[in-house]
């Protein structure tokens, strides 16, 4: 949202590149994913001022009040409504104005389309540590097969994201005698960059240091991308794969398991992680060390739901 930055026109010629060192620095501020949504959000914004003969900057509470409850009845999700309400606060205060999106008549607006349209998040099916199993069993050992076996134990063991594991190289993987060391230099909680250390187990079950080699050596990848594209005619790219990838080999292999697809997304090998280790009784500040959750009650969901039927109430008479 670089557009979005006053260009200093009025600044003496010398502060010229400080401004634009600044602007860079705001780009910074917010990841690439919330850079590019932000930006859309604001151009929806602006055409429907436009359409309104309303102005979008600065934009008074009652136009911003209208524009979500007309993005609600055109039936946008509340996520993403509320996402819009933040691109065009975000906006204001980039352009030094007052925010209208903290008064009443827009807090109370969004309050109402999260009463009348919210609904529960939808929830994927975890990848627990069995029907991971059945996955791998489904992988065949021609390169997709070892890239994807790869990928799947990788992403489980390590409770990673999607945007986590398209990123690894192998310059980040550290193999030890107990599995391997994954170094993420950037993840949803650590947007500063400073680098975070995942161990993954080098299981009887998952052998992830065995998985890994095998890839590589298939492949012929010493460096760079962990995980790569493969064309159609076998041969492995340079670039690494997309998230949506990650979710199409999950689904995928899903499916050739003999699971629906349609239950299972990116987001599957992370709750399976987690789901299998609450299962098994782990702590949860050892599972909060693996997944890196700041929310103690993020973690806390999981383990609920894997002791749903553990001292039941009803378990002396039902």
């Amino acid at each position: 949202m670089s557009n979005l930055i006053p260009a200093g026109g009025a600044l003496p010629v010398n502060l010229a590149p400080a401004m634009e060192s600044a602007r860079g620095y705001v780009e910074a501020s917010r990841s690439s994913a919330t850079r590019k949504a932000y930006a859309a959000d604001w151009q929806v914004f602006c055409g429907w001022c436009q359409d309104q003969g309303l102005a979008p900057l600065p934009a008074t509470p009652a136009t911003v009040a209208l524009f979500l409850a007309a993005e609600a009845s055109r039936g946008r999700k509340p996520a993403t409504v509320t996402r819009r309400c933040a691109a065009i606060r975000f906006a204001h205060k980039l352009q030094g104005f007052s925010t209208p999106t903290g008064e009443a008549a827009v807090t109370e607006v969004l309050a109402g389309i999260r009463r009348v349209h919210g609904a529960a998040p939808r929830r994927v099916a975890p990848a627990t540590a069995e029907r991971l199993v059945s996955m791998l069993a489904a992988c065949g050992s021609d390169l997709r097969g070892l890239r994807d076996r790869a990928l799947l134990i990788v992403g489980f063991g390590g409770a990673l994201r999607r945007s986590e594991l398209v990123a690894i190289r192998v310059e980040d993987v550290e193999v030890t005698a107990d599995g391997i060391k994954v170094t993420l230099p950037r993840s949803k909680t650590d947007q500063e960059g400073a680098g975070q250390v995942v161990a993954i187990l080098d299981g009887p079950r998952l052998r992830v240091k065995a998985s890994i080699a095998a890839w590589k050596a298939a492949a012929g990848i010493e460096a760079g991308p962990l995980f790569r594209s493969i064309m159609k005619n076998e041969s492995v790219q340079d670039r690494a794969i997309t998230d949506r990838t990650v979710a199409d080999i999950v689904k995928a292999r899903a499916k050739a398991a003999g699971l629906d697809p349609a239950m299972f997304s990116g987001h599957s090998l992370r709750a399976g992680f987690l789901t299998s280790a609450a299962s098994s009784g782990a702590g949860l500040f050892k599972m909060m060390e693996v997944s890196r959750h700041r929310s103690v009650e993020t973690v806390r969901h999981y383990v609920r739901r894997a002791e749903l039927f553990k001292d039941h109430a009803g378990a002396a008479f039902m």
